[in-house]
C-alpha cells in the first residue's frame, strides 16, 4: 500500500469518527443549506480523476451535513437503529478483508463465522433449534428466501418440484396473512410468483394483530405468514395460533423484522410463546440489533428446503466444506455480513441484548405514559418499541410532524392507522438515554402548546 492510500484511509476514518462525535450536537434533519449543498454532487463525468484525498474531503463536506442523523440518540423514525461502535469496527475490518462470502474457499473465516452465529441466533431468538440461518440484505429478502423454501417444500409434498418444473402447472397452494401485514411480505410474495393479490387477508384488532377466531380453513396447502411486530403498533401476533396451523399442515412463517428480538428480553419474551414451533422466520439486524445496514436474516427450521430453493451449479464452484454460505441466500457474491453480526452479539451476550431490548421498551413505555398524562392521545396498546399517537385531526397532527421535523430536536415520522394519520415514536437506537427522552417529551409538549392542544 502507498502513501496515499494510507493517508487516504486515515482520513476518511478521522471524518467518520468527527461525524459520530458531530451527529449529537446537531438537528436530526439536514438543514436546507445542507440539501442545497448536495447539488456539489451533480458533477459532469471526470476525464481525470481527482486526488484521492480530495474525494474524501468533498464527500465530508458536502455529504455529511446533508445526512439524516438516524445513527444518532432521538432519531425515532420508521424502525431504525443505529450502528454500535463494535459492529462498525468490525463492519470496517471486513471491508478491508474485502471477502467474497459466497464460498467456503472464498472466505473461510467468514463461513466460520456464520456457522458460529448462526448458532448464537438460534439460541437468543424464539426459532426452533438447529435451524438453518442465512444473512442476507433485510427482511424483504430474508421474507423472500423463507417464502422460497415454504414453496419448495408445500409443493414437494403435492409430488411437484418447483425449482425444477416452475409453477406453470403446479398444484394450488393458498397463502393467508394478516390485514396488517408489512409491504415487503406483499413484495416477497410477488417476486416469488404467489401473487399479491392472490392472499387471503385475517382481520386484525385494534393494535394489528391477526384474529385468530376469523381464521380461514388451513391445510397442507397453506402458507400461513405472522408478524412479530406491527410496524406501526408493535403488536405481535399470538404464538398460540401457530400451534392450531400446524395441526392443520399448514407452513408457518413468522415476518419479525424487530419484533423477533423481544424474544431476546426477558420482560417481553412472553409475547413471543409458541413462536419456535413455527417453520421459518425473518429479521433483520440492522434494527433492533443495531449493526450497519445491510444486515437481515432468514431462518428455516428445515435447512434443507433453503438449500434446494437458494442453491445452483456451477462446474467451477468448489463447494466444499462444512458451510456454503450461498446455498442460504439468494446471492452468491456477496459481503461477510455475518461478521458485524457476530461482534455485536459477542460483545453484548446474552444480557446485554436482554438489556438492549428491555430499556428500549421501557423507554416507549414512559414516552407513552407521558404524553397521554398530558393529554395527547395515544392509539396504540405499547407491546414492544413503537408508539403512534395522534394530535387531534389529521391536519393537524401532519403540521405537527413537520414541526417536529424542522425543529430538529428529535424525529418523527408520520403513518395511517386505521383511518386516522398518526405520528410514530420508534424507540430503537441503544444510544438513547434517559435525558434524550426529556428533550424530546419537552419538544412534543411545547408543539402542542403551541397548538393549544394541551393547557399544561
Amino acid at each position: 500500500m502507498n502513501y496515499l492510500d494510507k493517508q487516504t484511509l486515515l482520513s476518511s476514518a478521522m471524518k467518520a469518527l468527527d461525524y459520530l462525535v458531530d451527529i449529537e450536537n446537531r438537528k436530526v434533519a439536514p438543514s436546507e443549506e445542507a440539501l442545497l449543498n448536495l447539488k456539489a454532487f451533480e458533477e459532469s463525468l471526470p476525464d481525470y480523476g481527482y486526488d484521492p484525498l480530495q474525494t474524501i474531503e468533498f464527500l465530508n463536506q458536502f455529504g455529511s451535513p446533508g445526512t439524516m442523523a438516524s445513527n444518532g440518540r432521538r432519531y425515532y423514525g420508521f424502525v431504525i437503529g443505529g450502528s454500535n461502535s463494535v459492529s462498525m469496527a468490525a463492519n470496517w475490518l471486513a471491508t478491508a478483508w474485502d471477502q467474497n462470502a459466497g464460498l467456503g474457499i472464498t472466505s473461510p473465516v467468514n463461513a466460520t463465522i456464520e456457522s458460529v452465529t448462526e448458532r448464537w441466533l438460534t439460541e437468543l431468538l424464539p426459532v426452533a433449534k438447529e435451524s438453518s440461518v442465512g444473512f442476507v440484505t433485510g427482511v424483504t429478502m430474508a421474507n423472500f428466501s423463507a417464502l422460497a423454501a415454504a414453496r419448495s417444500a408445500l409443493l414437494q409434498s403435492l409430488d411437484w418440484d418447483v425449482e425444477s418444473l416452475g409453477l406453470y402447472g403446479a398444484p394450488r397452494i393458498n397463502v393467508v396473512i394478516g390485514e396488517e401485514a408489512h409491504g415487503s411480505l406483499l413484495k416477497a410474495l410477488g417476486m416469488l410468483g404467489l401473487g399479491r393479490d392472490r392472499v387471503i387477508r385475517v382481520p386484525s384488532d385494534s393494535n394489528g394483530r391477526m384474529r385468530m377466531d376469523l381464521l380461514p380453513p388451513l391445510n397442507h396447502r397453506t402458507m400461513l405468514c405472522l408478524q412479530a411486530g406491527n410496524v406501526n403498533t408493535g403488536g405481535m401476533d399470538d404464538g398460540s395460533i401457530i400451534r392450531h396451523a400446524k395441526e392443520a399442515g399448514a407452513w408457518v412463517h413468522i415476518d419479525g423484522a424487530f419484533g423477533l428480538w423481544a424474544g431476546a428480553s426477558d420482560y417481553k419474551r412472553h409475547l413471543t410463546y409458541g413462536y419456535p414451533l413455527a417453520d421459518s422466520w425473518a429479521t433483520d439486524a440492522h434494527k433492533w440489533l443495531n449493526v450497519p445496514y445491510d444486515s437481515g436474516l432468514v431462518i428455516v427450521r428445515q435447512g434443507e428446503f433453503l438449500r434446494k430453493a437458494m442453491s445452483m451449479k456451477g462446474d467451477y464452484l468448489d463447494q466444499s466444506g462444512d458451510r456454503i454460505p450461498y446455498q442460504f441466500t439468494p446471492e452468491l457474491s456477496r459481503r461477510a455480513r455475518a461478521i458485524d453480526i457476530w461482534a455485536a452479539i459477542r460483545s453484548l451476550g446474552k444480557e446485554g441484548i436482554n438489556d438492549l431490548i428491555t430499556r428500549t421498551c421501557v423507554y416507549a413505555e414512559y414516552l407513552a405514559d407521558r404524553l397521554q398524562e398530558a393529554g395527547i392521545e395515544v392509539l396504540n396498546k405499547v407491546e414492544t418499541n413503537q408508539v403512534l399517537i395522534a394530535f387531534g385531526s389529521d391536519q393537524e397532527t401532519e403540521r405537527i410532524i413537520r414541526v417536529l421535523q424542522q425543529e430538529g430536536t428529535s424525529w418523527f415520522s408520520g403513518t395511517q392507522w386505521k383511518g386516522r394519520t398518526a405520528m410514530r415514536i420508534s424507540v430503537s437506537n441503544y444510544k438513547t438515554t434517559e435525558s434524550d427522552l426529556k428533550l424530546t417529551l419537552d419538544s412534543i409538549l411545547l408543539a402542542a402548546r403551541k397548538s393549544e392542544l394541551i393547557l399544561r
